[in-house]
């Protein structure tokens, strides 16, 4: 054994606390995300809030047709109520619009608009940006062994869940 190195609980070589990888992991989702946000507002989207990508997302996910509130609050893993309010603000900030539902004139169906759009797809350029610049950095074998090794721990179900927002304490 090293210097500085100790048996770790499970006998291994590794000092380093348990509680560090899930810090560690939010730390570069949250590092990723900031940096994400502070382009798209630089790019013409101030108003945006990582809560309304996740919301974007799932308006998305209803396809052209659009999506219900009660789509949403599914996909957030929130309430109908707390999915009307995140759609309100989305509304508010021209990202979303409310149309009929042709099959039940009941229903409304929340869409995207051009400027929703917009944003999905400049968030979808700067991630390709800052998924570039951590190759850079770590270099492309590094981030590509990464990337395999989240996939071979993280459950293939819940790698795309939108829920985060609501699993983390609120839209």
């Amino acid at each position: 054994m090293s210097k500085g190195e100790s048996v770790g609980s499970a006998g291994s070589a590794d000092s380093v606390p348990g509680f560090e990888l899930p810090l560690l992991l939010f730390a570069g989702f949250r590092t990723l995300i900031d940096r994400l946000h502070a382009e798209l507002a630089r790019q013409g989207h101030p108003d945006l809030r990582p809560a309304h990508g996740f919301a974007l997302q799932a308006i998305a996910a209803g396809g052209p047709r659009g999506a219900t509130a009660s789509d949403i609050g599914r996909h957030l893993g929130v309430s109908k109520q707390a999915a009307g309010k995140t759609v309100d603000r989305l509304l508010a900030v021209g990202y979303a619009e409310r149309a009929d539902d042709p099959t039940d004139a009941r229903r409304k169906l929340v869409r995207l608009t051009p400027h929703g759009l917009d944003a999905l797809a400049r968030s979808a350029a700067i991630f390709d940006e800052l998924r570039a610049e951590w190759t850079s950095t770590l270099g492309a074998t590094r981030v590509r062994d990464l990337e395999t090794a989240l996939r071979q721990v993280v459950p293939a179900e819940t790698t795309y869940r939108l829920d985060a927002t609501s699993w983390l304490g609120g839209t």
